[in-house]
């Protein structure tokens, strides 16, 4: 097997910091890949997710998402992060497509800030009740904004307005509680977020792994849902946020989050590369 080449870039950065936002790593040819190998590599890295780039008839390349654990149709920062890596291999023209299993991504960049257009949003109501709810995240019930819900803009997540930002600081997920409530694939994630000023909201994203809980530093795919919210909840278009999120992992992340009036979802951020190298197997 030839040997893999790589990238390492920081998606989502924080006021122009070069250590803050999502790392991702990039394999820039996976075409002697397969799966197996690909999950051992994401796995290898131990990041939340790792990406592979191979040939694509319908975009300007495909793009498979895998995490430590399985593999995901959908994902931001790793949407955002390998775009910045295609665009540099295929001579920067800024703007460009990804086809990954959850369909065709354009992204698009204005010097290092780049832009994805997310999938329309479908949703469902949360079943469970809000009293539940409130205890996985070891809140009050008093703390549950209107109307959580299952959104699905690629990647299917519980999207869980709070009534103020003390409420996301407060957060504390019970797993055994919180693993009892699962998307349509299986997984449970909450995205928690809360407006702090105006156009400006707090945002944490928690998922289990094993017996411990995460909290994600940037989500994208997260960001999108919450936009499919804002369209879920018929709010007036168009709306803006800048979201701060990854506070409590040590990794302050910015996200822009722009719904447009014909109800298309856009998620930018900055991206940095900060490293490259070379896998031999």
């Amino acid at each position: 097997m030839p040997d893999l080449h790589y990238r390492l870039v920081n998606v989502f950065t924080h006021r122009g910091g070069r250590l803050t936002g999502n790392p991702l790593c990039v394999f820039e040819d996976a075409r002697n890949l397969d799966a197996q190998v690909m999950q051992q590599l994401a796995l290898q890295f131990n990041l939340s997710e790792t990406t592979f780039v191979l040939p694509s008839a319908r975009a300007d390349a495909a793009v498979r998402i895998f995490t430590p654990q399985y593999e995901m149709p959908f994902a931001g920062h790793p949407t955002l992060g390998t775009a910045f890596v295609v665009n540099s291999l295929n001579g920067a023209t800024g703007k460009l497509t990804l086809e990954m299993a959850a369909g065709i991504i354009p992204v698009r960049s204005e010097g290092n800030r780049w832009t994805l257009q997310a999938n329309a949003p479908v949703w469902r109501e949360l079943q469970e009740e809000r009293a539940q709810l409130a205890d996985m995240l070891n809140l009050e019930r008093s703390d549950i904004g209107e109307r959580p819900l299952w959104i699905n803009t690629g990647k299917e997540q519980l999207i869980v307005p709070l009534t103020n930002e003390q409420a996301v600081r407060r957060a504390r997920p019970d797993v055994p509680k919180f693993a009892a409530v699962t998307s349509i694939d299986g997984h449970s994630t909450a995205y928690v977020f809360a407006e702090t000023a105006p156009g400006r909201t707090l945002a944490r994203f928690f998922f289990p792994q094993g017996a411990s809980m995460i909290e994600d530093p940037a989500t994208g795919s997260a960001t999108a849902n919450f936009g499919g919210w804002l369209i879920a909840m018929q709010r007036q278009l168009p709306q803006s946020f800048a979201i701060s999120q990854g506070e409590y992992t040590g990794r302050p992340s910015t996200l822009l989050l722009n719904v447009d009036a014909q109800q298309r979802i856009h998620v930018g951020g900055d991206v940095v590369e900060i490293g490259r190298g070379t896998i031999h197997l």
